[in-house]
């Protein structure tokens, strides 16, 4: 398996509450509570592990509360190349009501001066250069913590590329145009995420098409959208592929766009067709969504989960349907 960098430079502490019903302003009793080391580029470093590849995580954690995380990367088997700065890593509270809803309170995130941010590009130039082993891909995941700037993160993408490495980032607002214009190797922002690149409020199936076509024209070699339980668009040098995830309970979705990232990129560099590729991620992502947490390849129904997932080739100029694969 492969040597994977992954990059979270805004991680955190996911706090998830289980709660019947949320009453504002009232005391209100939890039925589950659950802490974790976490943030997007951990969830992805979690399943890539999962998936059989050796990864090693970078970015910036609070120096003052960092346990957690040192305890699941040993636990995990992921190489810890954090930088520590003072402060400490944030915290994200999710209270998810027995109706489906959730609502997210999150953190920004401890303050990166230019002292860090210079040490990180130090130590990632080194790895993507003369490191051994070379990692074979890169990605960049998450939200900017304070004194990040959309052209600081492009300044990582275009050092990743320099270095002749793939590098996908899952980001959104101006982070994800600077990321395109770097030249970013594939981009994955959801529905929402999409709309407001392309200054809408929503977008039907048909228009996430023509968005996904747009992220392509920008400069984005692979464009992968998710859109819960509507499917997986993906966009790029294997052609247009649309996955309609098998029908499934959800109780949580924070992890599985993470979850879709990991497992397509794990399914790119394995060399297998565009159709297993898709269809293992998009199955994995509709397993992360029963639970908290990412996606459990070892699930005693994953098999069954593929299955049921449908992927189909898009023709040029399809909107939906398309040949199934």
């Amino acid at each position: 398996m492969a040597s994977i960098m992954v990059l979270s430079l805004n991680p955190a502490l996911d706090l998830s509450i289980g709660l019947e019903r949320l009453s504002p302003g009232e005391v209100n009793r939890t039925r589950e509570t659950h802490l974790e080391a976490a943030g997007k580029g951990v969830n992805v470093a979690r399943v890539l592990v999962a998936l059989g590849h050796e990864v090693t995580v970078s970015g910036f954690l609070g120096a003052d509360n960092d346990g957690a995380f040192r305890r699941a990367f040993e636990t995990l088997g992921i190489e810890d190349a954090f930088l520590r700065v003072p402060g400490e890593t944030r915290t994200n509270v999710k209270l998810a009501e027995d109706d489906g809803r959730v609502t997210d309170i999150n953190g920004p995130g401890v303050v990166i001066d230019a002292d860090a941010w210079r040490r990180l590009i130090d130590r990632l130039t080194q790895r993507c250069e003369a490191f051994s082993p070379r990692p074979r891909a890169v990605v960049i995941a998450g939200s900017l913590p304070p004194g990040v700037t959309p052209a600081m993160l492009a300044e990582l993408v275009a050092l990743g590329r320099a270095a002749g490495l793939p590098v996908w980032v899952d980001t959104s607002g101006p982070a994800l145009d600077a990321a395109i214009t770097a030249g970013a190797t594939a981009v994955k922002p959801n529905e929402h995420e999409l709309a407001v690149w392309m200054g809408r409020t929503s977008l039907d199936a048909s228009a996430r098409h023509g968005a996904a076509q747009r992220l392509r024209d920008a400069g984005a070699e692979e464009a992968v959208v998710s859109a819960g339980a509507e499917g997986v668009l993906w966009l790029g040098r294997r052609g247009a592929w649309e996955a309609m995830p098998p029908r499934v309970e959800a109780v949580n979705t924070v992890g599985a766009g993470d979850t879709l990232v990991a497992a397509l990129l794990h399914g790119v560099l394995d060399d297998v067709s565009p159709d297993v590729a898709l269809r293992l991620a998009t199955a994995l992502s509709a397993e992360a969504v029963r639970h908290v947490g990412v996606g459990r390849p070892d699930a005693d129904d994953f098999s069954e989960l593929q299955r049921q997932t449908r992927v189909y080739r898009l023709e040029e100029g399809d909107d939906a349907g398309g040949a199934l694969a």
